[in-house]
Formats: C-alpha cells, sequence, structure tokens
C-alpha cells in the first residue's frame, strides 16, 4: 500500500517508515523542507499547505508530528504543543477530503486524554475523556479528523502509552537512573503506567491501517496494565541493577512542573478496540515489553 507519513523523522516515524519500506510498502514522507529524494512532498502544516495532486494516490495518511510533550509547560509552550498537533492533523484530514480515493487517516494520540489521575479505573476507548490541559489537547487533536471522516475516510486515533525500545528517548529517560544504580519507583509507585513495545506499537499501526472495522479511538497500551511499581521491578530485573531509590512526587513536580503528572498519574487503560478485532500482543505483559526493548 501507499503511505503518507507526517513525522517520519521522529523515533516512532523513522521507525515506521523502515518497517513499512522492508515489506513493500511505499512511503511518503512529509518534510517541510525542499525535498531532495522522489519519495518526500514538502507541506507547511502551520498554513494548512499540502497539495493534494502531489501526494497522488494514497491508501493510508499518518501523522506522528508533535512538539515534545516532556518539556515544561509553560503558557508558550502549551499553545505550540497544541497546534503542532492539531495543524498537522487538521491539514491531514483536510486533504484526505479533497482526494478523489479516500485514504485512511490515522493520528497519533495519547492516554493522557483520559485525564491526570484516573486510579484503578478502567479505561476503554468508551471511557469519557478527563479535564485539564492534556485532555483538551487530545479532544482537539482527535477532533481535527472530523473533515475527513465527514467526507467519508476512515479515521483512528492512536492513545498510546510509553513506547518501550532502546532508542525511544523517554524509555532511555526512564532507564539511566537504573543504569547507574539509583533506579527506583516514581512516587508512590501505585499509579498504572501504560507503556507498550515498539513492537507492538508497530504491529498496531499496521493493524489499524489494514482492517476496516477499527475506527475511532484505540488504546495502544499493554493488556495487562502494570503500576509503576511492577514496571520498575522488572526493569531493574532486566538491567540486573538495584531499585532503592524511590524518587518524591514533590520532587519530580518541583523538576518538571505539570509533565510529572504524566509519570505520576494513573491510567489503567485497555486495548479493548485492538483485541476485539483479534489483534494479540507480542509482549503483553511489562517484563516481556522491557526485555524485548532492551534486545532492540
Amino acid at each position: 500500500m501507499k503511505y503518507v507519513l507526517a513525522g517520519a523523522s521522529g523515533f516512532l516515524g523513522t521507525a515506521l517508515a523502515r518497517d513499512l519500506t522492508a515489506d513493500g510498502h511505499q512511503v511518503i514522507r512529509l518534510v517541510r523542507r525542499t525535498p531532495t529524494t522522489p519519495n518526500e512532498v514538502r507541506w507547511d502544516p502551520a498554513r494548512g499547505d499540502l497539495d493534494p495532486a502531489a501526494l497522488g494516490d494514497p491508501d493510508i495518511l499518518v501523522n506522528l508530528a508533535g512538539a515534545n510533550i516532556g518539556r515544561p509547560w509553560t503558557p508558550t509552550y502549551r499553545k505550540v504543543l497544541r497546534e503542532s498537533r492539531v495543524s498537522t492533523t487538521s491539514t491531514l484530514a483536510a486533504v484526505a477530503a479533497q482526494l478523489d480515493r479516500r485514504p485512511v487517516v490515522i493520528t497519533q494520540s495519547g492516554v493522557g486524554g483520559y485525564g491526570l489521575d484516573c486510579g484503578d479505573r478502567i479505561l476503554t476507548e468508551d471511557s469519557e475523556l478527563g479535564d485539564g490541559f492534556l485532555s483538551e489537547v487530545v479532544r482537539v487533536w482527535e477532533g481535527a479528523l472530523e473533515p475527513a471522516s465527514a467526507a467519508g475516510s476512515r479515521v483512528a486515533a492512536l492513545r498510546t502509552g510509553v513506547v518501550l525500545d532502546r532508542k525511544a528517548p523517554a524509555f532511555q529517560l526512564l532507564s539511566l537512573p537504573f543504569r547507574v544504580g539509583l533506579g527506583g519507583r516514581l512516587g508512590s509507585g501505585t499509579q498504572y503506567f501504560p507503556v507498550v513495545s515498539l513492537t507492538d506499537w508497530l504491529r498496531a499501526v499496521r493493524h489499524v491501517a489494514e482492517h476496516d472495522t477499527v475506527s475511532g479511538p484505540v488504546n495502544v497500551v499493554l493488556p495487562n496494565p502494570a503500576t509503576n511499581q511492577e514496571f520498575t521491578e522488572a526493569l531493574a530485573t532486566a538491567l540486573h541493577r538495584p531499585a532503592f531509590f524511590p524518587i518524591p512526587a514533590f520532587l519530580m513536580k518541583a523538576v518538571l512542573g505539570e509533565f510529572a503528572w504524566e509519570l505520576l498519574g494513573s491510567a489503567r487503560a485497555l486495548p479493548t478496540r485492538l483485541q476485539s478485532t483479534d489483534f494479540t500482543f507480542h509482549h503483553p505483559t511489562a517484563p516481556t515489553a522491557i526485555s524485548a526493548a532492551l534486545a532492540s
């Protein structure tokens, strides 16, 4: 199939483009500079500028673009976080609505949309989005798909947890304290910590792209949710390191600001939509997902 990929230069985009190309699919990368290869097309999502004719006849449009959520959320950067996701998604959705053959449109999203701290409550794709900044970002981010949906495209939003892989920036940050012998749980450790292996994330994207019955929000997380304490113990065991140094919640909030809630909040999300369409996980538990990440 022919995929058009926004955010192709990021970690997930690079991995997805490599995976698709290896299987013989055609990948068109959207870039914001002058194209240097035949498989690149220039766009300017801030202006909603993308020529539908330049894409040919694509089967799948995938948006993985978005500013780094791991920086402090100053008022100015909040706008960047929001607009970098909404403008890219809305530009792709508008183009999908103009193409003669309506492509599938998939955008990345996040489980943070369910709220900052959902405790032990099980979260499926039918659960309501929560309150707060991240929930509002997810709401408008996914809402930006509407023009494509209204025009007849099948659309999906991947509500993804932390993707685990040796080269993933988030996993490198999480594992660094353990590698130097200073690892430990984050805050109380009782919060559910949604993660997924890179292998299963890639397979989930392909599953959503190829299965006509999958649409709307799609949780891409372990089918066996782990608490941060359980994740910590599994990571320490896999690295053969101790986990004696818990990081207090107050310290995380002081250093990371509101972003700390991404690590301290609880999201017991389940991949109900994937599993109801016969998707099976290669790495269904925290220990297996961590082992896969370290072996990559």
